[in-house]
């Protein structure tokens, strides 16, 4: 384990982290720092039972997280919007972070970013979730950090929580409630996202310095509503709400998904072939709706 490259990780206990350690752990092509808040947790002592090496650190607290950076040769950051929903607090972290990368002479970073919406739009759009990562993914080039950004698309995983099919009025039909029209949207498991970060670090002269858009199915609503109909056996259909209609629900962060699917609109660059080529079993939504079936066992 000495003479191998560290790779520190942070959100190791989290969706994105957690996929980020599982593959570098099961590939052994690297040593693993994995940094989560709390130690003692259960999810943190099963990494280290697995063979990580697992430290404390806020992203608050520069000391700690200079501490999980030192002495390793690359890291993978994720910062977490939804935590605080709050940009300028993730734009602050990402740029201490990168900071602490560039003074501590990292070889390689790989950042989970998404575009500067704002600015690609000219102030007409603002997704606060994206367009904090975009500043944070241009700061990195600004300061010179040997830096890839994984840009994920829009998760399968949403499926099960935020946009599960709701119920319609005849009590038989469900539906699926995203204003996409008839434009295709990308779409991916977030627990794939760990073999590609693996690759991407193995080809450090391939990729460093790329923007890498992630997609495994680039579908209409009413291509994953006719897959979930498919395996759940249920009566699922494109409710076809226009933007307009959905920023008037009473939904959960119906402003920012309301952002986030009028940018899909314009069709982010997300590259399918590429994400299969970093990771060749990523899963299709046919594949993500089969291992997930028992979750729609109660519609």
């Amino acid at each position: 384990m000495a003479c191998k490259k560290t790779i520190t990780v942070f959100g190791a206990t989290g969706a994105q982290g957690g996929s980020v350690v599982k593959a570098l752990l099961q590939d052994k092509s690297f040593a693993v720092r994995a940094v989560t808040r709390d130690v003692t947790k259960p999810a943190a002592q099963k990494l280290k039972e697995a063979g990580a090496e697992v430290v404390s650190a806020d992203l608050d607290n520069e000391t700690s997280v200079k501490a999980a950076l030192k002495g390793t040769y690359g890291a993978f950051v994720v910062t977490n919007f939804w935590e605080h929903m709050d940009k300028d607090k993730e734009v602050k972290q990402g740029k201490q972070i990168a900071d602490l990368c560039k003074q501590l002479e990292l070889k390689h970073v790989i950042y989970s970013g998404l575009e500067n919406v704002q600015k690609l739009t000219g102030g007409k759009l603002e997704v606060p979730h994206f367009d904090s990562k975009g500043l944070v993914e241009e700061y990195f080039r600004q300061i010179k950090v040997p830096m890839t950004s994984v840009r994920l698309a829009f998760y399968f995983e949403n499926f099960l929580t935020l946009c599960r099919p709701q119920k319609c009025q005849d009590g038989k039909t469900y539906q699926l409630v995203i204003p996409m029209g008839d434009i295709p949207m990308d779409g991916i498991s977030v627990t794939d996202l760990g073999p590609i970060v693996c690759s991407v670090l193995k080809n450090p002269s391939e990729y460093a310095g790329k923007d890498i858009g992630l997609s495994a199915d680039k579908l209409t609503i009413r291509q994953y509503a006719e897959i979930m109909s498919e395996v759940t056996g249920k009566t699922i259909v494109d409710s076809k709400i226009t933007p307009e209609a959905y920023i008037k629900l009473d939904l959960p962060v119906v402003q920012e998904m309301n952002s986030m699917f009028l940018f899909y609109h314009m069709r982010p660059d997300r590259n399918v072939a590429l994400t299969r080529k970093l990771n060749p079993n990523v899963k299709t939504f046919k594949q993500f709706m089969e291992a997930n079936k028992e979750a729609f066992k109660d519609l």
